[in-house]
């Protein structure tokens, strides 16, 4: 039987093609090159002793994506050194997760999203006894999804919705109460691919 850190690591390695918001529509304009948007990381963080990957659902509150479920991450500041320290930054603003006990797997290729980010995904484990804080203001909630669900192929669909005047294509992986949805569905979608890919080897 394959450990969590090496199937992950092996996930990383296979990981080749970049996904983005624009794959499920190709009908729509193609995604615009990576290089001129704007630089952003989240961090896919699964429990060492456990695997269940730690997700957010943003506040109702806020201006951008209310409500919808995502990886803690955001916009790779100027202070930070790259996408690796963005997400690790992120984490701990947004759920408490200190930057010493999270081991570090490696990032996947650039996901392009139709709101003009290049968002890397970082992939890494967390060490140790963890208890999420939510930032006031900005996390509703955190919650947990095994990593048997978030591997799982046959979890995820497609769904159709308006958007700007036009149909929209895009990944759900719906867990328990949980709408995962967009962006965050796509990329689990991506490390999904990549796992089975290591699965079958």
């Amino acid at each position: 039987m394959i450990d969590l850190r090496s199937r992950l690591v092996a996930a990383v390695a296979a990981s080749a093609v970049p996904s983005s918001d624009f794959d499920l529509n190709p009908e729509a304009p193609p995604a615009p090159p990576a290089a001129g948007l704007r630089r952003a990381a989240v961090l896919a963080a699964f429990r060492a002793d456990g695997g269940n990957l730690l997700l957010t659902q943003r506040a109702s509150g806020l201006r951008h994506h209310p409500g919808q479920i995502a990886l803690p991450g955001g916009k790779v500041d100027p202070t930070d050194s790259g996408p690796i320290a963005a997400a690790l930054r992120e984490a701990r603003e947004e759920i408490g997760l200190p930057e010493a006990q999270v081991e570090v797997l490696g990032g996947m290729p650039v996901h392009r999203t139709v709101t003009g980010f290049a968002v890397t995904p970082v992939i890494g484990l967390i060490h140790g006894p963890f208890t999420p804080v939510p930032e006031p203001g900005e996390v509703e909630e955190v919650f947990e999804v095994p990593l048997a669900h978030v591997a799982d192929l046959t979890r995820y669909r497609v769904e159709r919705r308006m958007w700007r005047g036009t149909w929209r294509s895009y990944d759900i992986v719906p867990f328990g109460p949980y709408y995962i949805w967009g962006a965050t569905a796509r990329m689990l979608h991506a490390l999904a691919h990549a796992l089975d890919g290591e699965a079958r080897q």
